[in-house]
């Protein structure tokens, strides 16, 4: 944080937030809801969807609980990105009414999520370095060379494709052909979506170098419009879906084998690593500074990559939420 006034003032905004998380909600007549991990989507009859950002945060494939103002800042932050990327890729947004909704163009997602990665790192199953360490030297496809260590950068960003798995399931990563035939989508569609997210990447990687950050690894999702184009949706390039690590602190700390130093939801997933959880049986209770914490890194994520100070809305964000969409 920039001085300690300013520190302090954030730390006490986001414990009054901690007064009223938004954890669901049910608005029946903005259409028809899917509740997902995080968002709880509504589908109405005019071609639109209206995407409510809760407060709720996932890993493990399970929603573990609520963070003060993470829906906020994940829309604040997934906006920034829809607005620097709509040259590179198209995408899903018409407006942005409350600091916790969007509403989208309603598109078909494709059954695949395009995972870009370009480091050798992770700590759950389904990550490259598990693999990696157990003796894997292909990884979706792609050939790894020998002798690598942890958090090191790979000769090139790669694209790990994965199944979207039901609530419960877990996500499975393969090859472009294995997901072709799991999921039976047209390669064409495969291939177009893969094209957008490598660029995405690349643009990414590029705008987090200038404000000393390396995007690790992140996760893009798409979807089919009624008439047929390919667009992005749900995300992109947040502190949920994104990994990012410092880029000052990154070599010293690659030199001493210690973890770098990231400002991401590694924060909260690591804390129930040390206390025994990873990913089955109970969720133990996360602390509500443990919580803080996790919030205040999510700011400071957001502040560097926008260059731009964040202004949380402290409203209870259900009432808030229906006024500024006009619905009961």
């Amino acid at each position: 944080m920039a001085n300690a006034p300013a520190a302090s003032a954030k730390a006490n905004a986001v414990r009054q937030a901690l007064e009223h998380p938004l954890t669901a909600t049910d608005f029946p007549t903005l259409g028809k809801k899917y509740e997902g991990k995080v968002r709880d989507n509504y589908t109405s009859t005019d071609g639109k969807r209206t995407i409510v950002v809760t407060d709720r945060i996932s890993a493990f494939d399970r929603v573990l609980g609520t963070l003060p103002l993470k829906g906020q800042i994940l829309n604040h932050i997934a906006a920034f990105w829809f607005e620097k990327t709509k040259t590179v890729a198209p995408n899903h947004v018409i407006s942005i009414p409350d600091p916790q909704v969007l509403v989208a163009e309603e598109c078909t997602p494709l059954p695949v999520e395009m995972i870009v990665r370009a480091y050798l790192t992770g700590s759950t199953s389904t990550s490259i370095w598990v693999h990696y360490q157990k003796g894997a030297r292909t990884f979706c496809g792609h050939p790894l060379p020998e002798g690598m260590t942890k958090h090191q950068k790979l000769p090139e960003p790669i694209l790990t494709p994965s199944t979207k798995a039901a609530h419960g399931d877990h996500d499975v990563s393969a090859s472009r052909d294995e997901i072709l035939a799991l999921t039976g989508m047209p390669a064409k569609d495969f291939d177009e979506a893969a094209d957008y997210a490598m660029k995405l990447f690349a643009f990414g990687q590029r705008l987090c170098e200038k404000q000393g950050l390396i995007l690790v690894d992140t996760k893009y999702e798409f979807g089919k419009t009624k008439d047929g184009r390919i667009v992005v949706i749900d995300e992109i390039h947040t502190p949920d879906s994104s990994r990012f690590w410092f880029s000052a602190t990154y070599g010293d700390r690659l030199a001493r084998k210690e973890d770098p130093e990231s400002f991401d939801k590694e924060y909260v997933r690591r804390y129930l690593v040390g206390q025994g959880f990873k990913g089955d049986g109970p969720i133990p209770e996360i602390p509500d500074d443990v919580r803080v914490e996790a919030t205040l890194r999510y700011i400071q994520a957001i502040e560097t990559i926008t260059g731009a100070p964040f202004e949380p809305n402290l409203e209870d964000p259900l009432p808030r939420i229906r006024r500024n969409l006009r619905v009961t």
